[in-house]
């Protein structure tokens, strides 16, 4: 597939690679495939991890914060580092750092400290909070903008052919299709519960 990353190119070559198949997907937009590439980008995120640096701005004994709008997982904090060695009689000891979680507050993701840092914590360690978290890969209108890297685009789309074969297996459509999958293993034939399971298969063992 010679497309770029452009989420117009990745719904084209989406489509191809459906062949007829794709004719089940008839929303306006291209609604249905961008879907699926929405799902198979965020997917990718478990997959291709990408690592990110975030900040918060901490207030004392407040232990939410938003978290970036690309937050995924949690990774680990840089908050404090630099006092690990501090012995506890040393004016300069923080006590105990915040634990570090995640959670959902209505629709928004927070990120919870805990216990929340003390008015001295932040004295001696500064308000500002560094931390690594593991980031949200997403689909732009240009290759540019688009997280993935060029060589998992192959990846990408067969995830996206796995995520059209699960829609089609829960609509109850009995009959064999027949596509080809984003990494080029040639002509494949079956059920959309049976493509489904495969190219998920395929997708969880590549490297």
């Amino acid at each position: 597939m010679s497309g770029t990353l452009s989420r117009d190119d990745l719904v084209a070559d989406l489509k191809a690679s459906l062949h007829d198949a794709a004719k089940i997907f008839a929303t306006e937009s291209d609604g249905d495939f961008n879907r699926h590439l929405d799902v198979a980008a965020q997917d990718m995120s478990r997959k291709r991890p990408r690592t990110m640096l975030g900040k918060l701005t901490l207030h004392a004994d407040i232990f939410d914060y938003p978290a970036p709008a690309d937050f995924f997982v949690y990774k680990s904090s840089l908050w404090g580092i630099s006092t690990q060695r501090i012995n506890p009689w040393d004016k300069r000891y923080p006590g105990r750092l915040p634990d570090v979680s995640s959670a959902l507050n209505g629709m928004v993701r927070e990120i919870h400290l805990l216990p929340p840092p003390s008015a001295q914590q932040i004295t001696v360690l500064g308000s500002e909070f560094k931390f690594y978290y593991y980031a949200m890969h997403s689909i732009g209108a240009t290759a540019a903008e688009t997280t993935l890297q060029p060589g998992d685009r192959g990846l990408l789309l067969l995830r996206a052919q796995a995520e059209a074969m699960k829609e089609m297996s829960m609509r109850n459509i009995g009959k064999p299709v027949v596509m080809r999958d984003g990494l080029s293993q040639g002509p494949r034939n079956g059920t959309p519960q049976y493509l489904f399971e495969q190219l998920m298969k395929i997708f969880e063992e590549a490297s």
